[in-house]
């Protein structure tokens, strides 16, 4: 019998700030448990689908991507990342409410890349 052995194409890790904080972690703990599992469905598909494009994600700068997610009650969020090796840095994470990623939102995750860069 053959087996399959289904592997992660990269790892999800956290950006831990200097204080110890794990913003984006603390954002999906906050959140309602079917939203959780709907986010965390979200990036397990990308940790194993890398690299992959919509409707899951979308590139939105060299070097930083965006992780999709529809939540409940007809909310969007949307996770940002970037890539180093074999790990997927989750950067920043919120609810969107317009069209647009929110200017605050990109220069959060600029910032946060930078530091760990």
């Amino acid at each position: 019998m053959v087996q399959l052995c289904i592997v992660k194409k990269i790892t999800v890790l956290f950006y831990k700030s200097e204080s110890g904080n794990r913003p984006v972690r603390e954002f999906i703990l906050s959140l309602n448990h079917e939203d959780k599992q709907i986010i965390s469905n979200d990036l397990k598909t990308v940790e194993y689908a890398w690299p992959i494009g919509m409707p899951t994600c979308k590139k939105l700068e060299k070097e930083l991507y965006e992780v999709r997610s529809s939540l409940s009650d007809k909310k969007i969020a949307r996770v940002l990342f970037t890539v180093i090796d074999e790990y997927m840095i989750l950067l920043s994470a919120f609810i969107k409410k317009s069209q647009k990623t929110p200017k605050k939102e990109l220069e959060l995750a600029r910032s946060r890349k930078k530091e760990i860069t």
